[in-house]
């Protein structure tokens, strides 16, 4: 399977942003079943999901700090690139 996403640092932290469809964050179990497998992928860094709705706004699920952080960052800035999840 593959999947987009991307790897990034700010203030000292290391961590991943993955896009998934938008229904796997309408339940938190899904949404960190799926971080506990793209975990291992990005290095074993944390790892927030993001989906878009149908207007392209972005919507993220995951740790708090990086998901405010990212709220922040347009999403034309993130260096998006295709993973392998086995």
């Amino acid at each position: 399977m593959k999947i987009q996403g991307a790897l990034l640092k700010e203030q000292g932290v290391t961590f991943a942003v993955a896009i998934v469809k938008p229904h796997v964050l309408n339940s938190r179990i899904e949404a960190n079943r799926l971080i506990g497998v793209l975990e291992p992928v990005f290095g074993g860094v944390p790892v927030v999901l993001m989906a878009q709705n149908a207007r392209g706004v972005p919507t993220y699920f995951g740790r708090r700090d990086i998901v405010r952080f990212l709220a922040t960052l347009p999403l034309g800035a993130v260096p998006w690139k295709e993973f392998i999840v086995k």
